[in-house]
């Protein structure tokens, strides 16, 4: 099978071909004339000298150019990889060695973010460029005017490579996540098994279509429903999600709850056309119950909790309508298999934590250039995620955070978000993080982290001190209270623990 042909084969377009496959503010294109497209950029790939199996970068923005690019890579048997558009040079360097690619597709606008990487590999014939390319160099827009629209795909078997994921770097360098052509076959099942999605509804989303979560459900998830997929180019703010709400009039939002929180900051008339939104989907953090309950009073609507993760592609377990109550990130979906797993191995209890192994049907096959990752990670068909959870009597469950922040104080499991959760909402602080941290004897104690609403960086940390003296049990407090600027993020919208920790670090050493 080829994923390409399942989404936009003859037929899936005998179902819905002229339905509207991407609406952005240029206008709308069917599921025929994507398809068209598609054909074009395989054509187009051949002609470049791509072949089977090697990697095509997509340093691209979230236009129908970049959906078709990645179909077309897709469709022609090779493997689409789409890059943050917000990095540097050395990181673009990084994804073009770790993936020995053969072609980057970079739009003229986002050339000078990698720099003399753009002769490099012009010299080397492994660069197009959409728009205006420097001389010497391909014109991928010219090769697409070139093109048929009709194009052959390529005979794929399932498990052959057709696209990665880059993960995060939460702690690292990022690696490749290998996935096959069937893992699209999990695409929008979300959206379909839990929202009741289909043909003629409209999906947006805020994240970027080359994060796993956008991808999915901001592109082909709307594609293997015949849904419309509603496309912004750029990284929208607060401001301007409102304004593509209000211009789209989406049936389901997808987004991550940091969004969420800028969203609730605007003024309140201005929230009032995402009161005509039917679903709101989170994922990507825990979900802090004030903006739960900030964002119902606000719209009159739920954010229902989404998890999945790059190397999963799909959502893996969500919350469903009428369950979303409180923070919880909900129940696996069918076809996805889960365990909660302790140090030695064994199953826990409901209302003990453990790490969560999973099984879904589009599992990566692993990460490329990384044996002893793939192999610590990946494990008989389940991947541990590393992640911890804990299991309620109604079966529902409750990301807790990362294994290697959960810890016992005093005897007892203490979990970082518990501290985040007693001062997020709070009126001073905006933004809160906790990590451990060990102190000059090398026991492992709490710091927490805060970034000031408005200007005040000492309210914020004496709120967050009262707030912790008040709400938590002793052996839950910080140890330290920081004010930061602003949380550190990687592109994708996750906390970089790690360089908070290294802020309070370098500072110890400094006293010592």
């Amino acid at each position: 099978m080829n994923a390409a042909e399942h989404l936009l084969g003859e037929a899936a377009l005998a179902r819905h071909g002229e339905r509207v496959a991407l609406e952005c503010a240029e206008g709308t294109l069917s599921y025929r004339a994507l398809a068209g497209e598609v054909g074009r950029a395989t054509n187009a790939l051949r002609a470049l000298g791509v072949q089977p199996g090697e990697r095509v970068l997509l340093l691209l923005r979230d236009t129908p150019e970049f959906a078709a690019a990645w179909l077309g890579t897709v469709r022609a048997g090779a493997v689409a990889i789409g890059l943050n558009t917000k990095l540097a040079e050395d990181d673009y360097r990084y994804f073009v060695a770790d993936s020995a690619a053969r072609l980057l597709i970079a739009e003229d606008r986002l050339l000078a973010a990698i720099g003399s990487l753009t002769a490099e590999l012009a010299r080397e014939q492994r660069l197009a460029v959409a728009g205006t390319p420097p001389a010497g160099c391909a014109s991928w827009r010219v090769q697409l005017r070139r093109a048929s629209a009709d194009a052959q795909a390529h005979a794929a078997r399932p498990e052959d490579p057709a696209f990665w994921l880059y993960s995060s770097g939460t702690t690292g360098r990022p690696k490749g996540v290998v996935h096959a052509h069937k893992s699209v076959l999990s695409a929008g099942q979300v959206q379909r098994e839990v929202l009741g999605l289909g043909p003629g509804d409209k999906v947006f989303a805020t994240s970027k279509l080359f994060f796993a979560y956008a991808l999915e459900n901001g592109l082909l998830g709307p594609l293997a429903l015949g849904a419309t997929a509603v496309l912004h180019p750029d990284w929208a703010d607060a401001e301007e999600a409102q304004a593509l709400v209000a211009r789209h009039r989406p049936t389901a939002m997808f987004s991550v709850p940091t969004f969420y929180r800028r969203l609730l900051g605007l003024p309140a008339e201005r929230l009032g056309a995402f009161r005509e939104v039917k679903h709101y989907i989170a994922a990507g953090e825990r979900m802090p119950a004030a903006i739960l309950e900030g964002w119902r009073s606000a719209t009159g609507r739920d954010v229902l909790s989404a998890y999945g993760l790059s190397e999963t592609f799909c959502v893996s377990m969500a919350t469903s309508p009428g369950a979303a109550a409180t923070p919880r990130t909900g129940k696996p979906l069918s076809g996805v298999d889960v365990r909660l797993l302790d140090a030695d191995g064994g199953e826990v209890a409901a209302g003990e934590p453990g790490v969560l192994w999973i099984r879904h049907p589009a599992l990566s096959s692993g990460y490329a250039n990384r044996p002893e990752a793939t192999h610590e990670q990946f494990r008989d068909g389940w991947f541990c995620t590393k992640d911890v959870f804990v299991r309620d009597a109604q079966g529902f469950y409750s990301h807790q955070g990362r294994c290697d922040e959960l810890m016992k104080i005093a005897g007892q499991w203490v979990q970082p978000a518990d501290l985040e959760e007693a001062v997020l909402g709070l009126p001073a602080i905006a933004e809160a993080a906790c990590v451990p941290v060990p102190d000059a004897d090398g026991f492992e104690r709490l710091a927490l982290f805060v970034a000031a609403r408005g200007d005040d960086a000492q309210a914020a940390v004496a709120a967050a001190a009262a707030a912790c003296e008040q709400r938590l049990p002793r052996h839950k407090r910080p140890k330290w209270i920081r004010s930061v600027e602003e949380l550190p993020r990687t592109a994708t919208g996750k906390v970089q623990r790690f360089k908070l920790r290294e802020i309070l670090e370098r500072e110890l050493d400094a006293k010592e």
